[in-house]
């Protein structure tokens, strides 16, 4: 269980051994941090209520052997767009269309792409709309809409509150302002994770202060209501231009959701069940994951 502490700075955590960059693409802010040099590219794509930062014990393991890039998805983190800055769209066809022209920006690709939770339609878009960005996919614990994800919204049967109201606009910052390490703590991890003591204090200190700066809810917003706006478009996508990468379904929770998820888009899914492992894998199970995706990203290596 997570605890309080005291903390009197706002400044963005960091990590030994990573650089961080901020630039505008495609005219908004993006920040993105960099480990390792050598190897094929790996790029990490967060969930909710995540950034980079959740990806701080996956990096450096997967940086020896591959150059790592962890973004902050527009509207997130260090992404935030500033006071004086024009609205954005933070639908999940906008952040795939960020990550193509950061991946061109930067001239790394193709890349492993791996994306977990909310990040799901993202990085699906992004495979399946540039193939030449992408030379495998690694999905974590997340779902696509038009697969499954919409059942996760559903409440009357089983699904979860938090997708309707971050989806509907003003909601999230009139429920979340002020409340953002209560939410964590007493609402969030202790229901999603397994794994005692994998979030710690220095982790909700940095995502408390993340989602509690000035236009923090615009990312999550606009990603919750693209989930449950973009069903028919993405089946239309899976069935046109499909995945031509191989996928690695990474699942927690003792389910295979995510697996059955990728198998009814494609049949090149090798799934990986975690035991003992809640819904937060980099954060709880990072030596498993890395494991798990240096298997599959060698052997991908290999065949291309």
């Amino acid at each position: 269980m997570v605890t309080n502490l005291e903390h009197d700075e706002q400044r963005p955590s960091t990590l030994d051994g990573v650089e961080h960059h901020v630039e505008q693409v495609d005219g908004r802010p993006v920040h993105w941090v960099s480990a390792g040099s050598g190897g094929s590219p790996v790029l990490l794509v967060h969930g909710f209520p995540e950034t980079w930062w959740v990806f701080r014990r996956l990096i450096p393991l997967l940086a020896a052997e591959h150059r790592v890039i962890a973004v902050d998805l527009p509207g997130f983190g260090g992404s935030v767009l500033q006071d004086g800055d024009r609205p954005a769209d933070h639908s999940s066809a906008a952040a795939a269309a960020t990550l193509h022209a950061l991946l061109a920006r930067l001239g790394v690709g193709p890349v492993h792409l791996l994306g977990q939770d909310i990040a799901g339609n993202t990085v699906f878009r992004l495979a399946a709309e540039h193939p030449e960005d992408v030379r495998s996919l690694i999905a974590v614990e997340t779902l696509v809409s038009g697969f499954g994800l919409e059942q996760l919204a559903d409440v009357g049967n089983g699904g979860a509150w938090h997708i309707g109201a971050i989806a509907t606009p003003g909601v999230a910052e009139f429920v979340f302002t002020g409340r953002v390490r209560e939410f964590l703590t007493r609402m969030w991890f202790p229901f999603l994770t397994t794994v005692t003591d994998a979030v710690t204090p220095a982790d909700v200190n940095e995502l408390e202060r993340a989602y509690s700066q000035p236009g923090a809810w615009a990312g999550p917003q606009g990603l919750y209501a693209s989930a449950l706006a973009d069903g028919d478009e993405l089946r239309a996508l899976a069935a046109s231009a499909g995945l031509q990468v191989p996928v690695l379904a990474v699942d927690g929770m003792g389910m295979s959701s995510t697996a059955d998820g990728m198998r009814s888009i494609t049949d090149r899914v090798e799934a990986v069940l975690l035991d003992g492992i809640g819904h937060h894998v980099a954060m709880e199970a990072p030596d498993r994951l890395a494991d798990a995706m240096r298997s599959f990203m060698d052997r991908t290596d290999h065949e291309r």
